[in-house]
C-alpha cells in the first residue's frame, strides 16, 4: 500500500544514504576503534564483518521486508505484515526507544556542539589537566549543557519537518559527502605523524592471543548496534524504498560504508594517538578528554594545524551525530503524522518536544542536579540501558520470527526478489539465517548486555 501523506525517497543513492547515515553515529567514531584495539585489532575487525555478514545484513533486510511491504509507520507496518494488531507491540517499541535515544543522545550530541565552538575559540589548547577540569566543568554545568543539546535538537526538528524528499534526502545527500571528506583528512593528516605507523600496526596487525569468548560477544555486540537494529528506524525507512530497489544490495551497500566510517575512525585516532604515546580510552573521555590532549601534543609545533584538526574533528562528530538523530526523529513524526492524522509540522513538534524534555532531564543528571536516578543509575545512564540493553535487542529478536517464522512466506520472497525481478539464489540461504542464526545470536548479546553471559 503506498504512503499518502508524503513521497518516497527520489533517489537510490538518497535512500543509501539516508539509510547509512541512520547507522553512522559516534559510535563509529570511539567505540568501534577502541574495541578493535582492545581485542586483536584485525582479528577484531575480521570478527565483526563476519557478524555483520551474518546478522546485520540479515536483520537489515528484515526490517526492510517489513517496511517497504506496508509502506507506513512501524506500528501499522507489523500489523499489515501479519494481520495481527497483537505485532504491533514491536512497533511501539521502536517509536518509544527511538524518542529516548533522541532524548538522550542530544546530550552528547550537544556536547559535541559545545567542543565544536570551543575549538573555533581556540579554547582546549592547555594541558591534560586543564582538558580534563574543562569536560568536568562543563558536563556538570546546569544551563549550557541543556542549551546545546536543546540546540541539536533543534537542528534535527528542522531537517525532518521539511519532509522525506525536501528535509531528510536533500540533508544526507550534503552532510554524509562531507562527513566522509572531513574524516579522510584528518586520516592523512593522522597517519604523516611521527610514529603514526605503530598506531597503524596496532590497529591492523592480527594478535589472535587478545581473541576470546569477550572478544567474539563484543564484535557481536558492535555488528548488532551499529546498524541501529531493534530501533524501527530501518523499517521507517524503508516504508518510503520504491518498489524497484533490491533490498538485500542496499543492506550489504549501507553495511560496507558504515565498516569503512568505522574503520577510518580507527585510522584517525590510533596513529595520532601512539605518536604521541598517549592511550585512547573508550566512553567520553576519549572524545572529550584524550582527543584534545593528542592533537595538543600531535601538532605542538605546528599550532595551527592542532587548531584546524580540533575544528574538523568536533565538525565530524557534530555531523554524525545529526546524521543519526534524523532517523531517529522521523521513526516518531511517521507514526503521529498517520496516527493521529496531523499536519506533518505538529507531529515534528511532538517528537521534538518530547525528546526535549528527556534531554533536559539526562542532561541535568550528570552532576547539575543530585538524587536524578533511577535504579542507582543517572537518568542518561538509565534511558541508555533500557533501550540498548533491553528494548533494542528484544525489538530485533521478535522482528527476526517474525519475519522468519511467522510473515508469510510467499510475501517474505516476493519482498526480497521484488515479486521476481530479483535473483533469489540468496533466499533460501537469508530465510535459514533469519530463523536459526540471527535469533541466537540476539539472544547472546542480550546476555551480554545483561551481564549474564
Amino acid at each position: 500500500m503506498a504512503r499518502l501523506s508524503h513521497n518516497n525517497f527520489k533517489s537510490r543513492i538518497g535512500i543509501i544514504l539516508a539509510t547509512a547515515g541512520s547507522a553512522v553515529g559516534l559510535g563509529n567514531i570511539w567505540r568501534f576503534p577502541y574495541m578493535t584495539g582492545e581485542n586483536g585489532g584485525a582479528a577484531f575487525i575480521l570478527l565483526y564483518i563476519l557478524f555483520i555478514l551474518l546478522l546485520g545484513i540479515p536483520g537489515m533486510i528484515c526490517e526492510f521486508i517489513v517496511g517497504r511491504h506496508a509502506g507506513t509507520n512501524a506500528v501499522r507496518a507489523y500489523g499489515r505484515l501479519s494481520g495481527k494488531k497483537g505485532w504491533r507491540v514491536v512497533g511501539y517499541m521502536g517509536i518509544l526507544s527511538s524518542i529516548l535515544i533522541f532524548g538522550f543522545y542530544s546530550v552528547v550530541a550537544g556536547w559535541c556542539l559545545y567542543y565544536l565552538l570551543s575549538s573555533v575559540l581556540n579554547r582546549l589548547a592547555g594541558d591534560s589537566q586543564f582538558i580534563l577540569d574543562y569536560f568536568s566543568t562543563f558536563s556538570s554545568d546546569l544551563i549550557t549543557p541543556i542549551l546545546c543539546g536543546l540546540l541539536f535538537i533543534v537542528l534535527t526538528h528542522l531537517v525532518v519537518a521539511k519532509g522525506v524528499r525536501g528535509g531528510i534526502e536533500r540533508v544526507s545527500k550534503l552532510l554524509m559527502p562531507l562527513l566522509f571528506i572531513l574524516l579522510l583528512v584528518i586520516v592523512v593528516s593522522s597517519c604523516m605523524l611521527p610514529g603514526a605507523e605503530r598506531g597503524i600496526e596496532f590497529l591492523f596487525k592480527p594478535d589472535f592471543s587478545k581473541v576470546t569468548h569477550e572478544t567474539l560477544l563484543d564484535a557481536l555486540g558492535q555488528a548488532f548496534f551499529s546498524l541501529s537494529l531493534g530501533t524501527a528506524c530501518l523499517c521507517t525507512y524503508a516504508s518510503y524504498f520504491s518498489r524497484g530497489i533490491n533490498l538485500a544490495k542496499s543492506a550489504a551497500q549501507i553495511a560496507l560504508i558504515d565498516t569503512l566510517i568505522a574503520i577510518l575512525a580507527g585510522l584517525m585516532i590510533f596513529p595520532a594517538a601512539f605518536s604521541v604515546g598517549i592511550d585512547a580510552d573508550s566512553g567520553p573521555s576519549l572524545i572529550f578528554i584524550t582527543l584534545p590532549n593528542v592533537f595538543n601534543q600531535a601538532f605542538v609545533h605546528i599550532p595551527w594545524a592542532g587548531y584546524l584538526i580540533s575544528i574538523l574533528f568536533y565538525a565530524l562528530l557534530a555531523l554524525a551525530a545529526l546524521t543519526s538523530t534524523i532517523s531517529m526523529h522521523e521513526i516518531g513524526t511517521s507514526f503521529f503524522q498517520e496516527e493521529m492524522r496531523l499536519p506533518r509540522k505538529k507531529a515534528v513538534w511532538i517528537v521534538s518536544g518530547a525528546s526535549g524534555l528527556i534531554c533536559i532531564l539526562s542532561s541535568m543528571s550528570m552532576g547539575a542536579v543530585e538524587g536524578m536516578t533511577l535504579f542507582g543509575m543517572p537518568l542518561l545512564s538509565f534511558f541508555d540501558f533500557i533501550t540498548a540493553k533491553l528494548m533494542m535487542p528484544i525489538g530485533a529478536l521478535l522482528t527476526t520470527f517474525y519475519v522468519g517464522w511467522y510473515a508469510s512466506l510467499t510475501t517474505v520472497r516476493n519482498e526480497f526478489t521484488n515479486k521476481g525481478t530479483v535473483s533469489e539464489k540468496l533466499f533460501p540461504l537469508f530465510l535459514f539465517t533469519v530463523r536459526y542464526i540471527c535469533p541466537i545470536f540476539i539472544l547472546l548479546i542480550f546476555m551480554h548486555e545483561l551481564g549474564l553471559f
